[in-house]
Protein backbone atom coordinates (compact mmCIF):
# COMPACT_ATOMS: atom_id res chain seq x y z
CA UNK A 1 0.00 0.00 0.00
CA UNK A 2 1.03 3.39 -0.88
CA UNK A 3 0.51 5.82 2.35
CA UNK A 4 -0.48 9.17 1.88
CA UNK A 5 2.61 11.14 2.05
CA UNK A 6 4.51 9.44 -0.80
CA UNK A 7 1.22 9.92 -2.95
CA UNK A 8 1.80 13.30 -2.26
CA UNK A 9 5.07 13.14 -3.49
CA UNK A 10 4.40 11.68 -6.84
CA UNK A 11 1.61 13.80 -7.09
CA UNK A 12 4.08 16.65 -6.58
CA UNK A 13 6.43 15.16 -8.80
CA UNK A 14 4.33 14.28 -11.69
CA UNK A 15 2.84 18.16 -11.33
CA UNK A 16 6.74 19.31 -11.40
CA UNK A 17 7.38 17.26 -14.93
CA UNK A 18 4.21 18.01 -16.75
CA UNK A 19 5.47 21.72 -15.72
CA UNK A 20 8.70 20.79 -16.90
CA UNK A 21 7.30 19.57 -20.20
CA UNK A 22 5.19 22.10 -20.92
CA UNK A 23 6.99 24.84 -20.71
CA UNK A 24 8.85 24.51 -23.91
CA UNK A 25 5.25 24.41 -25.64
CA UNK A 26 4.57 27.74 -24.14
CA UNK A 27 7.64 29.37 -25.23
CA UNK A 28 7.04 27.94 -28.38
CA UNK A 29 3.73 29.53 -28.55
CA UNK A 30 4.42 33.00 -27.41
CA UNK A 31 7.38 32.93 -29.88
CA UNK A 32 5.31 32.11 -32.88
CA UNK A 33 5.54 33.16 -35.43
CA UNK A 34 10.03 32.93 -36.08
CA UNK A 35 10.10 32.82 -38.97
CA UNK A 36 8.22 32.73 -42.70
CA UNK A 37 4.75 30.91 -42.62
CA UNK A 38 3.66 28.97 -45.50
CA UNK A 39 -0.08 28.98 -46.32
CA UNK A 40 -1.30 25.78 -48.84
CA UNK A 41 -3.99 27.03 -50.75
CA UNK A 42 -4.93 23.41 -52.42
CA UNK A 43 -6.60 25.74 -55.71
CA UNK A 44 -5.15 27.89 -58.54
CA UNK A 45 -5.04 31.68 -57.94
CA UNK A 46 -8.62 33.80 -58.36
CA UNK A 47 -11.19 31.67 -56.54
CA UNK A 48 -12.82 31.96 -53.77
CA UNK A 49 -10.03 30.32 -51.70
CA UNK A 50 -7.44 31.91 -53.03
CA UNK A 51 -9.27 35.49 -52.20
CA UNK A 52 -9.22 34.63 -48.54
CA UNK A 53 -5.80 33.37 -47.80
CA UNK A 54 -4.87 36.70 -49.12
CA UNK A 55 -6.63 39.13 -47.68
CA UNK A 56 -5.98 36.15 -44.35
CA UNK A 57 -2.46 36.58 -45.30
CA UNK A 58 -1.35 40.31 -45.76
CA UNK A 59 -3.01 41.07 -41.96
CA UNK A 60 -1.35 37.90 -40.02
CA UNK A 61 1.90 39.27 -41.97
CA UNK A 62 1.04 42.98 -40.72
CA UNK A 63 -0.13 42.24 -36.98
CA UNK A 64 2.81 39.34 -36.32
CA UNK A 65 5.67 40.85 -38.26
CA UNK A 66 6.60 37.80 -39.93
CA UNK A 67 5.68 36.26 -43.53
CA UNK A 68 2.30 34.47 -44.29
CA UNK A 69 3.06 33.89 -47.50
CA UNK A 70 1.07 31.66 -50.25
CA UNK A 71 1.78 28.63 -52.02
CA UNK A 72 -0.81 27.82 -54.74
CA UNK A 73 -0.90 23.91 -55.28
CA UNK A 74 -4.42 22.57 -57.04
CA UNK A 75 -4.46 19.31 -58.46
CA UNK A 76 -7.91 16.80 -57.97
CA UNK A 77 -10.33 18.79 -56.28
CA UNK A 78 -7.59 20.31 -53.30
CA UNK A 79 -6.50 16.69 -52.66
CA UNK A 80 -2.59 17.67 -54.01
CA UNK A 81 -2.35 20.48 -52.03
CA UNK A 82 -4.34 18.65 -49.07
CA UNK A 83 -2.06 15.98 -49.06
CA UNK A 84 1.21 18.11 -48.81
CA UNK A 85 -0.55 19.60 -45.77
CA UNK A 86 -1.46 16.41 -44.02
CA UNK A 87 2.44 15.31 -44.72
CA UNK A 88 3.97 18.70 -43.60
CA UNK A 89 5.62 19.36 -40.30
CA UNK A 90 2.71 19.51 -37.48
CA UNK A 91 4.53 22.78 -36.26
CA UNK A 92 2.29 25.34 -36.85
CA UNK A 93 4.60 26.85 -40.18
CA UNK A 94 2.37 25.12 -43.16
CA UNK A 95 -1.37 24.76 -42.73
CA UNK A 96 -3.82 25.50 -46.12
CA UNK A 97 -7.08 27.53 -46.51
CA UNK A 98 -9.44 24.93 -48.13
CA UNK A 99 -13.17 25.18 -48.38
CA UNK A 100 -16.34 22.37 -47.60
CA UNK A 101 -14.36 20.16 -50.64
CA UNK A 102 -11.99 18.91 -48.15
CA UNK A 103 -15.05 16.67 -46.42
CA UNK A 104 -16.72 16.01 -49.37
CA UNK A 105 -13.66 14.50 -51.21
CA UNK A 106 -13.40 11.37 -49.42
CA UNK A 107 -17.72 10.15 -50.19
CA UNK A 108 -16.52 11.38 -53.95
CA UNK A 109 -12.93 9.67 -54.09
CA UNK A 110 -12.42 6.07 -53.81
CA UNK A 111 -8.85 6.21 -52.86
CA UNK A 112 -7.06 9.52 -51.42
CA UNK A 113 -3.70 9.60 -49.99
CA UNK A 114 -4.38 10.46 -46.44
CA UNK A 115 -7.62 10.43 -43.94
CA UNK A 116 -9.24 13.25 -43.94
CA UNK A 117 -10.68 13.20 -40.75
CA UNK A 118 -7.47 12.17 -38.82
CA UNK A 119 -4.72 13.61 -40.57
CA UNK A 120 -6.00 17.34 -40.03
CA UNK A 121 -6.83 19.83 -37.70
CA UNK A 122 -9.53 22.67 -37.71
CA UNK A 123 -7.65 26.11 -37.00
CA UNK A 124 -10.33 28.23 -37.87
CA UNK A 125 -13.41 28.74 -40.17
CA UNK A 126 -12.69 32.15 -42.08
CA UNK A 127 -15.65 32.82 -44.23
CA UNK A 128 -19.27 31.93 -45.48
CA UNK A 129 -19.76 31.12 -48.66
CA UNK A 130 -22.81 31.77 -50.78
CA UNK A 131 -23.44 30.35 -54.20
CA UNK A 132 -25.09 31.78 -57.01
CA UNK A 133 -25.90 30.65 -60.46
CA UNK A 134 -24.89 32.24 -62.91
CA UNK A 135 -25.37 32.27 -67.06
CA UNK A 136 -23.64 32.97 -70.32
CA UNK A 137 -25.31 35.70 -72.10
CA UNK A 138 -26.25 33.78 -74.79
CA UNK A 139 -28.38 31.47 -72.62
CA UNK A 140 -31.86 32.47 -72.92
CA UNK A 141 -32.97 32.41 -69.04
CA UNK A 142 -33.22 35.38 -66.17
CA UNK A 143 -35.01 33.20 -64.07
CA UNK A 144 -34.79 30.07 -62.15
CA UNK A 145 -38.02 28.53 -63.85
CA UNK A 146 -36.75 29.44 -67.12
CA UNK A 147 -33.57 28.37 -66.32
CA UNK A 148 -34.63 24.70 -65.29
CA UNK A 149 -37.65 25.06 -68.11
CA UNK A 150 -34.66 24.77 -70.60
CA UNK A 151 -32.74 22.26 -68.88
CA UNK A 152 -36.11 19.89 -69.21
CA UNK A 153 -36.57 20.65 -72.78
CA UNK A 154 -33.08 20.09 -73.94
CA UNK A 155 -32.07 17.47 -71.44
CA UNK A 156 -27.99 16.76 -71.12
CA UNK A 157 -27.23 19.84 -73.42
CA UNK A 158 -26.79 22.37 -70.88
CA UNK A 159 -23.02 22.49 -69.44
CA UNK A 160 -22.21 23.88 -66.34
CA UNK A 161 -18.42 24.33 -65.01
CA UNK A 162 -17.35 23.87 -61.53
CA UNK A 163 -14.08 23.87 -59.16
CA UNK A 164 -13.70 20.53 -59.67
CA UNK A 165 -15.22 17.32 -58.74
CA UNK A 166 -17.23 17.12 -55.24
CA UNK A 167 -16.67 21.09 -54.85
CA UNK A 168 -19.38 23.13 -53.20
CA UNK A 169 -19.75 24.79 -57.11
CA UNK A 170 -20.37 21.28 -58.35
CA UNK A 171 -22.23 19.84 -55.27
CA UNK A 172 -24.85 22.92 -55.06
CA UNK A 173 -25.46 22.72 -58.87
CA UNK A 174 -26.13 18.84 -58.62
CA UNK A 175 -28.37 19.20 -56.00
CA UNK A 176 -30.15 21.75 -57.78
CA UNK A 177 -31.09 19.45 -60.63
CA UNK A 178 -31.56 16.35 -58.37
CA UNK A 179 -34.50 18.26 -56.33
CA UNK A 180 -35.76 19.84 -59.99
CA UNK A 181 -35.35 16.59 -61.98
CA UNK A 182 -33.29 18.61 -64.83
CA UNK A 183 -30.33 16.58 -66.03
CA UNK A 184 -27.21 18.60 -66.99
CA UNK A 185 -23.64 18.19 -67.82
CA UNK A 186 -20.84 18.74 -65.17
CA UNK A 187 -18.08 19.65 -66.63
CA UNK A 188 -15.27 20.44 -63.70
CA UNK A 189 -12.17 22.66 -63.82
CA UNK A 190 -9.02 23.15 -61.81
CA UNK A 191 -10.76 25.69 -59.77
CA UNK A 192 -12.65 28.79 -59.56
CA UNK A 193 -10.65 31.02 -61.32
CA UNK A 194 -10.55 28.71 -64.73
CA UNK A 195 -14.39 27.52 -64.16
CA UNK A 196 -15.25 31.71 -64.43
CA UNK A 197 -13.02 32.04 -67.37
CA UNK A 198 -14.91 29.22 -69.15
CA UNK A 199 -18.09 30.22 -68.52
CA UNK A 200 -17.26 33.77 -69.31
CA UNK A 201 -15.79 32.63 -72.89
CA UNK A 202 -18.95 30.63 -73.70
CA UNK A 203 -16.87 27.60 -73.14
CA UNK A 204 -20.00 25.87 -71.28
CA UNK A 205 -23.02 27.55 -70.40
CA UNK A 206 -23.68 28.20 -66.38
CA UNK A 207 -21.85 27.50 -63.14
CA UNK A 208 -23.27 27.81 -59.81
CA UNK A 209 -20.20 29.98 -58.66
CA UNK A 210 -19.03 31.64 -55.61
CA UNK A 211 -19.75 35.02 -55.47
CA UNK A 212 -16.95 36.47 -55.05
CA UNK A 213 -15.37 34.85 -58.06
CA UNK A 214 -17.80 36.00 -60.44
CA UNK A 215 -18.26 39.76 -59.36
CA UNK A 216 -16.47 41.54 -61.74
CA UNK A 217 -18.11 39.58 -65.12
CA UNK A 218 -21.52 40.46 -63.42
CA UNK A 219 -20.79 44.06 -62.81
CA UNK A 220 -19.61 43.92 -66.44
CA UNK A 221 -22.55 42.02 -67.97
CA UNK A 222 -20.45 39.33 -69.17
CA UNK A 223 -22.40 36.92 -67.25
CA UNK A 224 -26.17 37.00 -65.88
CA UNK A 225 -26.94 36.53 -62.70
CA UNK A 226 -30.23 33.94 -62.22
CA UNK A 227 -30.11 33.12 -58.67
CA UNK A 228 -28.30 32.90 -55.00
CA UNK A 229 -27.91 29.44 -52.81
CA UNK A 230 -28.83 31.18 -49.38
CA UNK A 231 -31.65 30.86 -47.79
CA UNK A 232 -32.27 34.55 -47.67
CA UNK A 233 -31.13 37.26 -50.79
CA UNK A 234 -28.23 38.65 -50.60
CA UNK A 235 -27.19 42.38 -50.18
CA UNK A 236 -24.65 42.79 -52.57
CA UNK A 237 -27.34 41.70 -54.97
CA UNK A 238 -30.83 42.60 -53.40
CA UNK A 239 -32.60 41.97 -56.81
CA UNK A 240 -31.00 38.64 -57.30
CA UNK A 241 -33.81 35.59 -55.91
CA UNK A 242 -32.51 32.79 -54.01
CA UNK A 243 -32.90 29.58 -55.96
CA UNK A 244 -35.79 28.32 -53.42
CA UNK A 245 -37.83 31.68 -54.58
CA UNK A 246 -37.77 30.38 -58.09
CA UNK A 247 -39.36 27.41 -57.31
CA UNK A 248 -36.93 24.78 -55.98
CA UNK A 249 -38.79 24.81 -52.59
CA UNK A 250 -36.31 23.36 -49.75
CA UNK A 251 -33.87 24.75 -51.48
CA UNK A 252 -30.07 26.22 -49.35
CA UNK A 253 -26.87 25.57 -49.79
CA UNK A 254 -24.02 27.33 -48.20
CA UNK A 255 -20.19 26.69 -47.08
CA UNK A 256 -17.63 27.94 -45.38
CA UNK A 257 -13.60 28.45 -46.43
CA UNK A 258 -11.28 27.48 -43.32
CA UNK A 259 -7.74 27.11 -42.15
CA UNK A 260 -6.78 23.75 -41.79
CA UNK A 261 -3.30 22.28 -40.37
CA UNK A 262 -1.48 18.66 -39.80
CA UNK A 263 -2.80 16.54 -37.16
CA UNK A 264 -0.82 17.06 -33.86
CA UNK A 265 0.00 20.70 -34.07
CA UNK A 266 0.78 21.83 -30.27
CA UNK A 267 -2.60 23.05 -28.72
CA UNK A 268 -0.79 26.13 -27.74
CA UNK A 269 0.11 26.96 -31.20
CA UNK A 270 -2.77 26.04 -32.20
CA UNK A 271 -4.74 28.24 -29.89
CA UNK A 272 -2.27 31.31 -30.83
CA UNK A 273 -2.88 30.78 -34.90
CA UNK A 274 -6.67 30.81 -33.82
CA UNK A 275 -6.73 34.03 -31.69
CA UNK A 276 -4.57 35.72 -34.61
CA UNK A 277 -7.10 34.63 -37.09
CA UNK A 278 -9.69 35.92 -34.81
CA UNK A 279 -8.15 39.64 -34.69
CA UNK A 280 -7.65 39.62 -38.17
CA UNK A 281 -11.22 38.87 -38.93
CA UNK A 282 -12.61 41.33 -36.42
CA UNK A 283 -10.70 44.43 -38.57
CA UNK A 284 -13.29 46.21 -39.75
CA UNK A 285 -11.75 46.92 -43.14
CA UNK A 286 -10.77 42.79 -44.07
CA UNK A 287 -14.24 42.25 -42.54
CA UNK A 288 -15.78 44.69 -45.58
CA UNK A 289 -13.42 43.18 -48.03
CA UNK A 290 -14.68 39.81 -47.24
CA UNK A 291 -18.53 40.36 -46.76
CA UNK A 292 -18.40 42.70 -50.21
CA UNK A 293 -17.72 39.56 -52.36
CA UNK A 294 -20.18 37.15 -49.94
CA UNK A 295 -17.60 36.11 -48.03
CA UNK A 296 -18.86 37.22 -44.68
CA UNK A 297 -16.24 36.40 -41.39
CA UNK A 298 -16.89 33.62 -40.09
CA UNK A 299 -15.54 32.57 -36.52
CA UNK A 300 -15.03 29.32 -34.20
CA UNK A 301 -12.63 27.78 -31.42
CA UNK A 302 -10.91 24.83 -32.81
CA UNK A 303 -13.17 22.95 -30.72
CA UNK A 304 -16.17 24.57 -32.33
CA UNK A 305 -15.00 23.82 -35.84
CA UNK A 306 -13.74 20.48 -35.01
CA UNK A 307 -17.75 19.70 -34.43
CA UNK A 308 -18.66 21.45 -37.50
CA UNK A 309 -15.77 19.20 -39.70
CA UNK A 310 -17.71 16.31 -38.53
CA UNK A 311 -21.09 17.75 -38.92
CA UNK A 312 -20.16 18.44 -42.38
CA UNK A 313 -18.38 15.75 -43.47
CA UNK A 314 -21.73 13.65 -42.62
CA UNK A 315 -23.84 16.21 -44.16
CA UNK A 316 -21.64 15.61 -47.35
CA UNK A 317 -21.56 11.94 -46.97
CA UNK A 318 -25.71 12.23 -47.46
CA UNK A 319 -25.92 14.87 -50.36
CA UNK A 320 -22.96 13.01 -52.55
CA UNK A 321 -25.57 10.31 -52.21
CA UNK A 322 -28.82 12.37 -52.67
CA UNK A 323 -27.76 13.87 -55.77
CA UNK A 324 -25.63 10.69 -57.61
CA UNK A 325 -22.62 12.73 -57.33
CA UNK A 326 -19.58 11.23 -58.55
CA UNK A 327 -16.30 11.67 -60.02
CA UNK A 328 -16.53 11.64 -63.82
Amino acid sequence: MISSTQKSAIQMALLALTGVLGAPLVAVAQNYPAKTVRIIVPWPPGGSNDIVARLVAQKLSENTGQQFIIDNRGGASGIVGSDLTAKSPADGYTFMVHSTTHVSNPHLYSKIPYDTMKDFVGIAPLARQVGILVVHPSLPTTSVKEFLDLGRKRPNQITYSSSGNGSFVHLGMALMNSMSNTRMVHVPYKGGGPAAVAIVSGEVQAMMATVGSVIPHINSKRLRAVAVTSDERITQYPQVQTIAEGGVKGYEFTAWIGALGPANMPKPVLDRLNNEMHKVLKDRVIAEKLSAQTLDPMFMTPEQFAVRLKSDYDKYAKVIKETGAKVD
